[in-house]
């Protein structure tokens, strides 16, 4: 299996969105609304040159994703070790460890992790005070016939059990992505409501991946109604996921954005909408890409670590760019409602999406512009 296929295995890509030749006709289409996303990206860009302030760095609360290998044998003490020694003095707090996918049903086989119990000994051995959370998730049944459908009663009940199972076999919490799913779903709310009498009663942390926020408004009914699939939702959705959960990890990459400054604009805005709407409880974190793809939604040279998490170039005039989640979580113009932007949050951070694709230059930006 090449490294690209192990990718798209691990980030779930369930909807198929560009691989006919129909959707990609659609999603041609969609562009027409990317253009102002790419001139207001350009002046964000611009927004956020300069020093960052005090203050603006790691709080301890960062997470990575890793992949399938940690729990189904593949991986042992030996790369344990390299990993403790790469993560050493960073931010990293969380392990969302891929234990899934669900079945279309909600039910979990328990063969899906049979390494499961050394993996959680090994890091509370080695990395005392990282939580292990289970990274359980499905396709779902909303842009075609196959996959789980929230809206029966029964798949919920047995996405609750397998969250139920999951703990049971000593995971620190357990962390959700189910993808397409669409804005304003009062199922998903339900289900998360769910989850978290499981949780709470467990006192484990409840977390889950969320797509971006509208970067204009009703974005994701125009994308949606040209595509088929609204890619983005709501910040009044966004916010009703975000009272329900302990964490919440912004999936900010996979953006179309074609230039690293435009991306860096981009994470930045996303940043401040979902800092105005994520209760002070919450971690927010802000995903970071770990992996080198291109496509039509990613472009590796535009999507970067130090474009969307610091260390990136210098602008004209020799003023250093500021990490982009670290400016939206500092001070920042006014948002798009005329709102001030939070300051000084503290449950804040990154999420690094996802450690088998990484490269020593991801980790090096990582640490330069965010630790």
């Amino acid at each position: 299996m090449t490294q690209a296929v192990r990718n798209r295995a691990a980030r779930f890509r369930w909807s198929g969105l560009w691989r006919t030749w129909p959707r990609r006709i659609a999603s041609a289409t969609a562009l027409v609304i990317v253009v102002p996303v790419l001139t207001a990206g350009a002046a964000l860009r611009l927004n956020y040159s300069g020093d960052p302030g005090d203050g603006t760095r790691t709080r301890g609360h960062d997470a990575i994703w890793l992949g399938h290998a940690w729990v189904d044998g593949r991986k042992d003490d030996a790369d344990l070790a390299a990993f403790a020694a790469r993560i050493k003095g960073t931010g990293i707090k969380d392990l969302y460890v891929h234990a899934g996918p669900l079945e279309h049903d909600g039910t979990l086989p328990a063969t899906r992790y049979p390494r499961a119990r050394w993996l959680l000994d090994a890091v509370h051995r080695t990395l005392p005070g990282i939580r292990v959370q289970a990274w359980l998730g499905d396709k779902l049944a909303t842009e075609g016939p196959d996959g789980l459908r929230l809206e029966r009663a029964a798949s919920r009940s047995a996405v609750v059990a397998s969250a139920r199972q999951i703990l049971d076999a000593g995971f620190d919490g357990v962390h959700f992505d189910l993808e397409p799913l669409h804005s304003g779903d009062g199922n998903y709310l339900s289900l998360l409501d769910d989850l978290r009498g499981l949780t709470r009663a467990r006192e484990v942390p409840l977390s889950i991946a969320a797509h971006q926020i509208d970067p204009l408004p009703a974005a994701h009914r125009v994308v949606g109604a040209l595509s088929g699939s609204p890619k983005w939702w709501s910040q009044k959705f966004f916010g009703q996921v975000a009272r329900r959960v302990d964490q919440i990890a912004v999936m900010s990459y996979d953006t179309w954005m074609p230039l690293e400054g435009m991306y860096g604009g981009y994470v930045a805005e996303q940043t401040a909408l979902a800092l105005e709407v994520t209760p002070p409880r919450t971690d927010l974190l802000m995903g970071l890409p770990f992996f080198h793809e291109n496509d039509l939604g990613h472009h590796e040279a535009a999507e970067t670590v130090a474009g969307g998490g610091g260390g990136g170039p210098n602008p004209p005039g020799g003023a250093r760019a500021p990490p982009r989640a670290r400016a939206g979580a500092g001070a920042g113009p006014p948002s798009r409602g005329g709102g001030a932007r939070p300051r000084g949050r503290e449950r804040f951070g990154v999420a690094l999406y996802v450690d088998f694709a990484a490269r020593d230059g991801d980790w090096a930006a990582y640490r330069k512009g965010w630790n």
